[in-house]
């Protein structure tokens, strides 16, 4: 499978999961198109492909993609954001010292 086949797959099945999810409401989902999906990173390596998805509503989950090209098969994850910390310099320095002091 071509690596262009295998994202617009994935971005498929994105808008499916997403339209079928009942936290989101019903006027919103029902607009969801393709279109709408955005890659945030993919590679391809032999016969294999990955590629990590998301959509640009709030609370959208966001997609991890892999094919198995030798199986020809398709796998997809889904996570959802549980924490956004910012870790800055004194939080580095104070917890991480014996790294921090490496640089």
């Amino acid at each position: 499978m071509k690596h262009e086949d295998f994202i617009e797959i994935a971005k498929r099945e994105v808008v499916s999961f997403e339209a079928c999810r009942v936290e989101i409401p019903l006027d919103i989902s029902e607009q969801f198109d393709v279109k709408d999906v955005f890659v945030v990173w993919s590679c391809k390596t032999l016969q294999n492909s990955k590629a990590l998805l998301s959509m640009p509503h709030k609370g959208a989950l966001y997609y991890e993609f892999t094919l198995n090209g030798d199986k020809e098969e398709i796998y997809m994850n889904a996570y959802r954001k549980l924490v956004n910390k910012k870790l800055d310099k004194n939080y580095i320095k104070s917890n991480h010292k014996d790294i921090y002091e490496r640089t």
